[in-house]
C-alpha cells in the first residue's frame, strides 16, 4: 500500500523483507499484464504522494483511486483532501482506506475514528466503499500479527467491519495478501461472502491463490509504486460501468 512521508523508510524496510513471500517468489511489475489490459486502471495514494496532479494521472488512464485517510485513532493524512476532493474533481472514481494497527485499539474504536475523518460513503457512483488496508506489523517485525491469535484478528476485523457498516451502510473492502491472511486469521472464510477483496500480489503470473473464502478478486494491486500512476497499481475486476455499480452499491 502507498506509504505515508514520515512512516516510509520503516515500512519499506519490512515490506522488502517480506515481499518474496507476500508475493510467493514473484518480482514487482513494470506494465500491466496483457491479460489484463482491458480492465480498468487504478491506483492508491497517501501522504507520500503529497499534492497529487490528478488531470495527469487521468490522462495516464487512471479511472479510479484509493486515499489513505487514517490510521489506528491517531493519523489522518494531511493530503487528504486534496487527493480525495481532487481525484474526484478530475473524473475518477474515488475511495478511501484506513491502516489496522489492531493493538493500539479496537476494531469498532478505529472504524468509527476513519469514518469520521473521511472514510464515509454514499451512493452516488462516484464513491468506493471504505476499505481496511490490513497487513504484517511494519512497527515490530517480532509482532507481525500485531500480538493477537487468529481468533482475535478475526475478531477485530469483524468489529471494524461492523461499525463501519452500521455508519455507513457498506461492508469494508478488505486489503490484503493471501500469505497475511494465512499466517493472521488462520486463513478464515468469515469475510469473503459480504466483503469485496483487494488482493496485494506483484507477480506477473497473475493475483494468485485468493484468501479462503473469497471466490474472485474484485482489485489486484499488481505493482508497489514504479508504475505510471501515483502511488501503488491497481486493476479492477470489470468494466468501467461495473465499477460504478460496484461504487454505488
Amino acid at each position: 500500500m502507498a506509504r505515508d512521508l514520515k512512516q516510509s523508510r520503516r515500512r519499506n524496510r519490512a515490506f522488502a523483507a517480506s515481499v518474496a513471500a507476500l508475493a510467493l517468489g514473484g518480482t514487482a511489475l513494470v506494465e500491466i499484464p496483457v491479460s489484463a489490459a482491458a480492465r480498468p486502471k487504478g491506483h492508491d495514494v497517501s501522504s507520500h504522494q503529497k499534492k497529487v496532479n490528478w488531470s495527469s494521472a487521468k490522462s495516464k488512464g487512471a479511472r479510479f483511486v484509493y486515499v489513505k485517510a487514517t490510521e489506528s485513532t491517531t493519523y489522518r493524512n494531511p493530503y487528504f483532501g486534496q487527493q480525495y476532493n481532487g481525484s474526484r474533481n478530475a473524473g475518477l472514481v474515488r475511495g478511501a482506506y484506513h491502516f489496522a494497527v489492531p493493538d493500539k485499539s479496537s476494531g469498532k474504536a478505529q472504524a468509527r475514528y476513519f469514518v469520521n475523518n473521511g472514510g464515509g460513503w454514499r451512493a452516488d457512483g462516484w464513491t468506493l466503499p471504505p476499505a481496511l488496508d490490513i497487513e504484517y506489523n511494519p512497527y515490530d517485525k517480532k509482532r507481525k500479527c500485531y500480538g493477537l491469535s487468529d481468533g482475535r484478528m478475526v475478531g477485530w476485523i469483524k468489529s471494524f467491519s461492523d461499525e463501519v457498516k452500521r455508519l455507513t451502510g457498506r461492508r469494508p473492502v478488505i486489503y490484503t495478501t493471501t500469505h497475511w491472511w494465512k499466517t493472521c486469521t488462520g486463513n478464515s472464510t468469515a469475510f469473503g461472502g459480504n466483503h469485496a477483496l483487494w488482493l496485494a500480489r506483484y507477480n506477473s503470473a497473475g493475483a494468485g491463490e485468493l484468501p479462503a473464502g473469497w471466490k474472485f478478486w474484485t482489485i489486484w494491486q499488481h505493482d508497489n509504486g514504479s508504475g505510471s500512476l501515483p502511488g501503488d497499481q491497481n486493476l479492477f475486476n470489470g468494466s468501467t460501468s461495473r465499477l460504478k455499480k460496484f461504487a454505488k452499491g
